[in-house]
């Protein structure tokens, strides 16, 4: 059954397999980018079921105007995938104020200005589904991911109680928590590192950069498996609430289940009996 996409960041990486591969299988896609020319490159040009669209993610007006357009344009939105995202990497005091502030805008603030626009639409269908990128630094903290890591643990805890709000409106939301795939986060476009440089960290800095860059391209999740993978999440009766994706993700996330039962057993001696009176 032909559906309606609304992607973000749709102008290169996994935004643009996702769009791509919708359009293959017959649905209409919004497919949406700061520059709307781009998406258009990336996707082949105008096409029946296409509609590319200029979007600032962090604008809530043009959310809204992106969402009217999608309606406008083909009467509804069926699934919406919150793909745009960027990348600010470093130590958490080399970074300034106004990079945290700008990654959590981006990559938080910024699903929630798209998935604000595009509820009314699916509160009116009774239908609907948001599917929002999260991250293995989502559901994991390591350094050098500090800012990244504090949007995407904010994007699970955000899409984990939407679920609650929107459930009784047929409206399902799926987290989707990717390992390492070559979806263009850390080319230059995407990748900001710290302003600020401490002499304590600068030999960590230099040799974390050096991996980082290096990576860029070689990651070993395919990005058009996943893109594959996630339409077929799309067309389930019953999505799943989180949806792992990547043998080095499904591993680590394994991992950290049996982290969090073991820290708390040790925390049951202390933990336990604090919410009785015992006067």
């Amino acid at each position: 059954m032909s559906k309606v996409f609304f992607i973000t960041g749709a102008g290169r990486g996994l935004g643009t397999d996702i769009a791509r591969q919708a359009l293959a299988a017959g649905h209409r896609v919004v497919a949406t980018g700061r520059h709307r020319e781009r998406v258009l490159d990336a996707l082949g040009g105008e096409q029946a079921n296409l509609l590319a669209v200029a979007l600032d993610i962090t604008d809530p007006d043009a959310a809204a105007t992106a969402a009217q357009a999608a309606v406008d344009h083909f009467g509804r939105i069926d699934v919406l995938i919150n793909n745009a995202a960027n990348f600010y990497a470093g130590f958490f005091e080399e970074l300034s104020d106004a990079q945290i502030r700008d990654q959590i805008e981006t990559n938080l603030f910024g699903p929630m200005n798209v998935t604000r626009a595009v509820l009314p639409v699916m509160r009116a269908q009774r239908s609907g589904h948001v599917l929002t990128l999260s991250s293995l630094a989502g559901v994991i903290g390591v350094d050098f991911c500090v800012a990244y890591s504090a949007a995407k643990f904010g994007v699970e805890g955000f899409m984990e109680s939407l679920h609650h709000d929107v459930a009784p409106f047929n409206i399902h939301t799926t987290i989707v928590e990717p390992g390492f795939f070559r979806t263009e986060l850390l080319v230059d476009a995407s990748t900001t590192y710290a302003e600020g440089s401490i002499d304590d960290y600068a030999e960590r800095t230099a040799a974390t950069k050096k991996v980082w860059e290096s990576m860029n391209g070689a990651q070993s999740g395919d990005p058009a498996k996943l893109a594959d993978a996630l339409l077929k999440v799309a067309d389930l009766q019953a999505p799943p609430l989180r949806f792992v994706a990547g043998d080095d993700c499904l591993q680590a996330v394994e991992t950290k289940a049996k982290t969090l039962l073991a820290q708390v057993d040790a925390s049951r001696a202390l933990g336990s009996g604090l919410n009785h009176d015992d006067a």
